[in-house]
């Protein structure tokens, strides 16, 4: 579904991913490791058009989408919900929401069945409707952001830190509702630096190094890797 080939991104003259190449199935659910600068984040704001390739390849379901601008990338199909959750705080809760519908904004009836979606997957965000975004809790907050990136109708979801700064009880929650997103047929890229949870719901991993992987495979492949392991898996 989703074709990285050879990829160059560079901010000034400092390369920030070294040639990277991936590839996400239709259905799968991936994850993106790394310490910080490793190039992660950069990887994702290059797949929805936030960054524009020096160089390489990108393809999705078949067509090229190097250099589109990021509302083409979400008429396609991909949405992002960004580190740090970039919600507007003093918009409510349901206007944060119709934000991410607005490719869809035309159809009234997509746009009810869209927030009928999401508040299926987070009832919070229901009662919460008419709260301003900025009095959410963080856990909260980071459902609502993907909430939001559900109403544009997604087929790839990519995920920058979805549990960053989260409560444990919270993550868990957040990584409970990622899987059944995943099983209700959105594949999803997710970028992490817990990467002890993010194994645990992943069919399979890229290691990201310095704007290059340096390792890739499924779950069990990578834990038997004693370089990985002892990098990020603690031990």
């Amino acid at each position: 579904m989703l074709q990285v080939k050879e990829v160059r991104v560079f901010y000034d003259k400092v390369e920030a991913l070294k040639g990277i190449s991936l590839v996400l199935k239709k259905g799968e659910m991936a994850a993106v490791l790394g310490a910080n600068g490793s190039g992660k984040s950069t990887l994702l704001r290059t797949i929805c058009g936030l960054k524009i390739p020096a160089t390489g390849e990108l393809w999705f379901d078949g067509q090229d989408i190097k250099g589109r601008k990021p509302q083409e990338v979400v008429k396609m199909g991909i949405a992002l919900v960004p580190e740090g959750k970039r919600l507007f705080p003093y918009m409510t809760v349901l206007e944060n929401l119709l934000v991410g519908a607005y490719i869809h904004s035309s159809d009234k009836a997509a746009v009810e069945r869209s927030l009928g979606v999401v508040c299926g997957h987070f009832p919070i965000l229901d009662e919460r409707k008419g709260q301003l975004a900025a009095s959410l809790s963080g856990g909260e907050q980071q459902m609502l952001a993907m909430g939001r990136a559900l109403m544009a109708q997604p087929r790839i979801l990519l995920l920058d830190e979805p549990s960053m700064g989260l409560a444990p009880f919270m993550k868990k929650e957040i990584g409970k509702i990622v899987k059944i997103i995943n099983q209700d047929g959105v594949s999803i890229m997710l970028v992490e630096q817990n990467a002890v949870m993010a194994l645990k719901m992943v069919n399979k991993a890229y290691v990201m190094q310095t704007g290059k992987i340096i390792a890739q495979g499924t779950p069990s492949e990578l834990g038997q890797d004693d370089q990985i392991r002892k990098a990020y898996l603690g031990g």
